[in-house]
């Protein structure tokens, strides 16, 4: 058995990873009493952790949100600005960064007391995020869609939602999330459709009303070999207005750094590269090729090279012409 402390921070981290534990599960897997687990939790009670019970041969226990934050962590103010930035992190495009916000969103907002949620929502709904892909304004992923999907998929609870469909169709949905992924500048939900009774990626921004039905399910195994492969081998197959393909003056490895995500980079010889990428706007494409500092040179599309040159004459008459000095009298 570990000492006490340890064993109460393994307690804290379980609560934190499932939304209820079954008494028996939660001290079967911390090899002790459900004496000891009671007392435990006392202990985290006392810390300041909101943890409920629920009484009777099914008991169990589950971290709720609170009256205030649990101590030595953050104060107040420090809670807002973790969140509000965890939000916007989550929109980023920041490698590895994404992901992990979800994940530690979804804790600090089950524990958020009511009144802090009412600060970060109204910094949010004043605050409008930068969007360097030339989208549409608001075609970001609403936060709270994502923090409730990312608390579905982890509590293998069913969901119901609106979902738009590319040709502006809305259609009812009833599904078994199981993942969550960051593909380029979207995030996907990867669930199980219980009305079409297969395998569906959607896009979360299209969600409308995200809500937990309150059922809960065994997961089902993913025909592919991880979510992300299902996203892409569904991306992949769906037609694009864009297919590019330019020729890069850089090493494979350097441009697959900065462009890697969004599309595929092939190695042509030491300092060269191709780079292939499917997109609806050709915005990004060229904004991305010009960030690397690099020659390169179109293959294909033709409209690739009359939007960069159109882009090109742009920035020319942003730096008017020098004009002739008077002549001396």
């Amino acid at each position: 058995m570990a000492n006490t402390s340890t064993r109460t921070l393994r307690l804290l981290s379980l609560l934190q990873t499932h939304k209820y534990w079954p008494g028996n599960d939660l001290a079967a897997r911390l090899q002790v009493s459900p004496r000891t687990l009671r007392r435990d939790i006392d202990r985290l009670r006392e810390l300041g952790y909101p943890v409920e019970a629920q009484r009777g041969v099914d008991g169990g226990y589950q971290l709720a949100a609170g009256a205030a934050l649990p101590p030595l962590m953050v104060d107040d103010d420090e809670a807002v600005a973790l969140v509000v930035g965890l939000q916007f992190a989550m929109q980023g495009m920041v490698e590895g960064v994404a992901e992990s916000s979800v994940r530690a969103l979804a804790k600090v907002v089950q524990v958020m007391p009511p009144r802090l949620r009412k600060r970060v929502d109204a910094i949010r709904s004043m605050t409008v995020p930068a969007d360097w892909g030339g989208g549409r304004p608001g075609a970001g992923p609403d936060p709270a869609a994502l923090t409730a999907v990312a608390m579905a998929c982890r509590d293998s609870e069913r969901l119901r939602f609106t979902y738009t469909a590319a040709d502006g169709r809305r259609t009812e949905r009833h599904i078994e999330p199981y993942r969550l992924v960051s593909l380029g500048r979207r995030w996907y939900l990867v669930a199980f459709d219980l009305t079409r009774h297969d395998w569906r990626s959607f896009r979360i921004d299209r969600l409308i009303g995200p809500e937990g039905d309150g059922s809960r399910f065994r997961p089902r195994e993913l025909p592919t070999a991880d979510a992300a492969e299902f996203v892409r081998s569904g991306v992949d197959n769906m037609p694009h207005p864009h297919r590019i393909e330019v020729l890069v003056d850089a090493p494979a490895e350097f441009v697959r750094q900065h462009l890697g995500r969004w599309g595929k980079v092939e190695e042509v010889d030491p300092g060269r590269c191709r780079v292939s990428m499917t997109t609806d706007s050709l915005d990004w494409p060229t904004m991305s090729l010009g960030s690397l500092g690099a020659d390169f040179r179109v293959l294909q599309p033709p409209e690739l090279i009359e939007h960069i040159r159109a882009w090109g004459e742009r920035f020319r008459r942003a730096h008017p012409e020098p004009t002739e000095p008077p002549a001396a009298s």
